[in-house]
Formats: structure tokens, sequence, C-alpha cells
């Protein structure tokens, strides 16, 4: 049994934050019913096409879903999602900003029929405010949320790699999902939550916002390295690959002069003798560091750094992350279903109990027949919403 049999979520999602909320419901054993548009479905499904012809996004964040499709801007679209919505614990929406409640699907109006409904809302800026209908995509949040100011190098801000302020919102919005189904045991009652993108990256950046209190100067952008931390970042090794290590406090300064530099006077030298100190002087001892890894390769490095506790990482790519021995020797590989074939699927980090569901990704489409039969529907019934276009 996981924590979440018996749990129905409808699922009004597109893109990322919702998904990879919903999909770790999933995980956790939830019945997740993904709506999607007739002929098109999730747009993230058009991504691209890099995951054996299906989109990366999209594999990512949606196994073990059903996928119905419908129209929901139809009156019989309407109708099998009220149906649907009668049967459900918890319903999900990232639509364009007051789409849900120009649906009817706003909380005030559907807790009165369905009082234990779970109904979580994710935007971009939150329900009310001046921002509150503006557009919200990934890397504009990034914008907004400063985060693009403390992210690359001094000369050029970067955007993260991955859609940190969705990860962010859904992480968030799948807490409080938790929270609110705790919650309604206790009480009886379901909850409206509201997760904005914007104040999820913003609580995501606590640190950079206290170090500018007041007005004072934000963190540098540093590139790879630490803004305010030295040495914690990137050097390069004598075979030209590069090599990350970290030094967060004094014991370990010592360690590394002695072990790794093979110089114990500069443990005391005054340019180096506190993290203040080494970060004023980062150049003169980015040199002295890059002096000593030059007779070494990359692993050589590594190894010296791990027999001296000292902490370190290699520079892996996705090719090295997809081959991580770590991860094979933890057994965190499987393999889920997909329309083309099965797909290796990371299992989700942690886990209560049982070993987390791990169902195939769906097909557009491919559940709707089986759910609108579940809601009484019959074979000609179904086959007169796939004429119209409704499923």
């Amino acid at each position: 049994m996981l924590p979440l049999d018996g749990i129905t979520v409808i699922a009004l999602e597109h893109a990322v934050a919702a998904p990879f909320a919903t999909r770790q419901l999933a995980d956790l054993g939830a019945r997740v019913i993904k709506i999607e548009r007739p002929g098109k479905g999730d747009f993230a499904r058009g991504y691209d096409t890099r995951a054996r012809g299906m989109s990366s996004h999209f594999v990512w964040s949606n196994r073990s879903k059903e996928s119905l499709t419908l129209d929901l801007k139809s009156k019989d679209g309407m109708k099998v999602l009220s149906k649907l919505i009668d049967t459900a614990d918890i319903l999900v929406q990232n639509l364009a900003p007051g789409a849900a409640n120009r649906m009817g699907l706003g909380f005030e109006t559907l807790h009165a029929k369905h009082p234990k409904l779970i109904i979580c809302n994710i935007s971009g800026y939150g329900p009310n405010g001046p921002e509150t209908d503006r557009k919200a995509y990934d890397l504009l949040v990034q914008a907004e949320a400063g985060f693009l100011s403390i992210t690359g190098t001094d000369t050029k801000p970067s955007k993260a790699g991955i859609s940190v302020a969705d990860i962010a919102a859904g992480m968030y919005a799948y807490t409080n999902i938790l929270a609110a189904l705790l919650q309604r045991g206790k009480t009886g009652k379901g909850a409206e939550i509201n997760i904005s993108m914007l104040e999820a990256l913003a609580e995501w950046i606590g640190y950079p916002m206290y170090y500018a209190t007041d007005g004072a100067e934000p963190p540098a952008r540093a590139g790879a390295a630490h803004a305010t931390i030295f040495p914690y970042g990137p050097f390069m090794a004598g075979d030209g690959k590069e090599v990350m290590l970290g030094l967060q406090n004094d014991r370990e300064w010592t360690t590394f002069c002695r072990d790794i530099l093979e110089a114990p006077a500069l443990e005391t030298d005054p340019r180096f003798d506190s993290n203040h100190a080494r970060a004023a002087n980062k150049l003169d001892l980015t040199a002295i560091i890059m002096a000593t890894f030059s007779k070494w390769s990359a692993e050589e490095v590594i190894t010296k750094l791990s027999a001296a506790g000292i902490a370190n990482a290699r520079m892996n790519d996705m090719a090295g992350l997809w081959a991580h021995p770590q991860l094979k020797a933890r057994g965190r590989w499987r393999e889920v279903d997909t329309p083309v074939g099965p797909m290796p699927a990371l299992l989700p980090p942690g886990g209560v109990g049982a070993e987390p569901r791990m169902d195939a990704i769906p097909a557009l489409g491919q559940h709707s027949r089986a759910i609108l039969e579940e809601l009484g529907m019959d074979s000609a019934s179904i086959d007169a919403l796939s004429g119209k276009g409704v499923i």
C-alpha cells in the first residue's frame, strides 16, 4: 500500500509546474487523471522530440497518469469534468490567469458542492495584486525574482539550465497538497491552495535577499564558483579537465594547505587566513591552486581531495549522470512503459513504505474511453462525444 492509494486527482495542467506536482502525487499512489486538449494535448508534449521521439519534459513529469482528452470550451466537456470532480479528492490547475474562475472552478463555487475537495491553483503571481493577470513562463519569473541577477558571470547573467521557477512552484504545490490532506483528515474539510511561481522562487532566493539587506550590495555573479566562499568552485587539473572543490571552514583550509598544496605556511598567510581574506585575494590563491593541480589529472586531484576529506565533485555532463556509479550502486534506475517502448526512469528521492509507483507515460487520450465508461457512459454516447470533437 502506498501513502496516497485511494486518492483521486483531477489535473487541468500543462507545461512543468503542475505536471511535476501531480506526478509526485502519482508516485505516492494517487490516481491522477490528466485533462488534455483533444488532438493537441499538453503543449509540453511538443517541446522537443529528444526522448526517443517524445518530449523530454513530458516524459519526466507525466508518468503514472491517465490521459483524458476533453474540450472544456464545450458544454458536454464541462459536464464530463463536473462528473469527474464529483469523484475527486484534489483538483490541480495551472490554466491561464483567471481561466478557472471563468469556468466555474473557483474555490467558493466548488467548495459549496464539494466541501472535502482540495483545490490547488498554480499561477505566476498569485490570485490578487497588480500582477495577477500577467502571463508567467519560467524564464520570465527567473528574471522577476532576481534569479538572473545573481546567476552567470560578472559580465553576463544566465538562466538556470532547468525550469527552476516551475520546479519550485511544483514542489510547494506538492507539499501543500500533502499538508491539506493531513488537515482534511482532522477537520473533514477541503482547502484552497494558491501557489505563485514568483513567491516560490523568491523563497528559494532567501540567502541572496538577506545578503543584500537594507540596500546592501547583492552577491556578485561568479559563474560556477561560489559568490562569497573561496575556494569553492571549478579548478583546472593538468589534463585539462575541471574539478569542483569546496572549503567551508578554517579547519578544512588547514588540511588543504598541508595535505594538498603541501604549503603549511599558507595557513597563516594574512592574504588567506580567513574566508573573507581568501575571497578578497582569490586571484592569488587561484594561481597557487592551479599550479599545484597542474601536476595531476582530474581523477588524481579527486583522489587526493577525497583522501584528505576535502569536499569535491566531478564536472559531469548528462552522459556522466546517466552513467553515474552511485545511482547504479544504489539501485535507483527502473523502467517505465511509454507509447514508444520502455524508458529508463529514476526512482523519486526518499520514499515511505512500498516502492513508489512507476507506471507508464500515457499517450494522448489513451484512457478517455475507459474513464468515461467508469462515469456510466455507454459506447454510443462516447462515440457521439468523439464525433463532436469533445474527446
